[in-house]
């Protein structure tokens, strides 16, 4: 059974990174999937500062509930401290991340007190090497309100018979209604770090996103997806709903891209961020209603 670890109060996320360059790890993950850790934070609070910055920079109208991809932000120091305990066989820097899945079940008030709870389960053969799950639940008074399940890739050795999951939809089958086209500045990766806390390398500048092979900077794939239900918000379903989203090709900053959406059958609604032609992929996504 794996080891659960209790917070008493949420630490900075920027003082995981320090640990995260100086972790010894076994570099041996487990023979099979299971869970790996847990850590558990109960009554956090929303800093109405905090927030009110992170509905700026991802362009989120002011209202009573969280934005969908906040709980997110609130729920990072567990991520990393699951990741840079020794739980986790392999070092945090160089980790791709995959996917991304939240089910809101209800609004959430800006002034209510959140229990967060986080697992790491893993690892699961992929072709391009092992993925890993981290799973958040947020409670609200032992109601559960959101959950998200974030896959990240640890690049290696491959496995033929490992499936891989694609985008939920085929080429050729998404006709967008609308194009937006966004400008996406330089310094977008820093905005997001003083934001969210999240100060990986790879999102400051070119010169630190060199040394783990970028040639510039990268935007935070949750800053895209943020961004993009922020263009979406007057299609947010009123009820519980779900957001997947795939990350595709990174955005090298600064760049322009554009966003790209269209209403299906039974109000699903169906996103993309492509390069500045329209052409290259960097996020596809779809919300659902529940």
């Amino acid at each position: 059974m794996s080891k659960t670890i209790e917070l008493k109060s949420a630490p900075s996320v920027p003082s995981y990174y320090l640990r995260a360059l100086t972790a010894r790890k076994s570099g041996q993950p487990p023979a099979e999937e299971r869970e790996l850790g847990r850590v558990v934070l109960k009554g956090r609070r929303v800093d109405a500062k905090s927030l009110s910055a992170y509905r700026k920079l991802c362009g989120f109208p002011a209202g009573d509930s969280l934005p969908v991809t906040y709980p997110f932000v609130l729920a990072a120091p567990l991520h990393m401290e699951l990741l840079v305990s020794d739980a986790f066989p392999f070092r945090v820097l160089g980790l791709v991340h995959l996917r991304n899945s939240i089910t809101q079940y209800r609004g959430i008030g800006g002034g209510e007190l959140l229990d967060i709870d986080c697992s790491l389960s893993g690892p699961r053969p992929a072709p391009k090497g092992l993925e890993f799950d981290l799973h958040t639940r947020v409670s609200i008074g032992g109601e559960l309100a959101w959950e998200c399940v974030t896959t990240m890739l640890r690049r290696g050795r491959g496995s033929r018979s490992a499936v891989r999951v694609a985008g939920k939809r085929r080429k050729g089958e998404f006709n967008p209604v609308s194009v937006t086209r966004w400008h996406v500045p330089a310094d977008t990766g820093r905005r997001y770090a003083r934001v969210s806390g999240d100060s990986n390398p790879i999102h400051l500048s070119a010169i630190t996103a060199r040394l783990f092979g970028f040639r510039r900077a990268i935007a935070h794939g949750m800053w895209t997806k943020a961004r993009s239900l922020a263009q979406l918000d007057s299609l947010l379903p009123g009820g519980p709903f779900k957001v997947d989203v795939f990350f595709k090709l990174p955005i090298l900053l600064p760049s322009d891209v554009q966003f790209q959406y269209c209403v299906t059958e039974g109000g699903r609604v169906e996103f993309q961020v492509k390069d500045g032609a329209g052409k290259k992929p960097h996020l596809a996504g779809t919300i659902e209603p529940l």
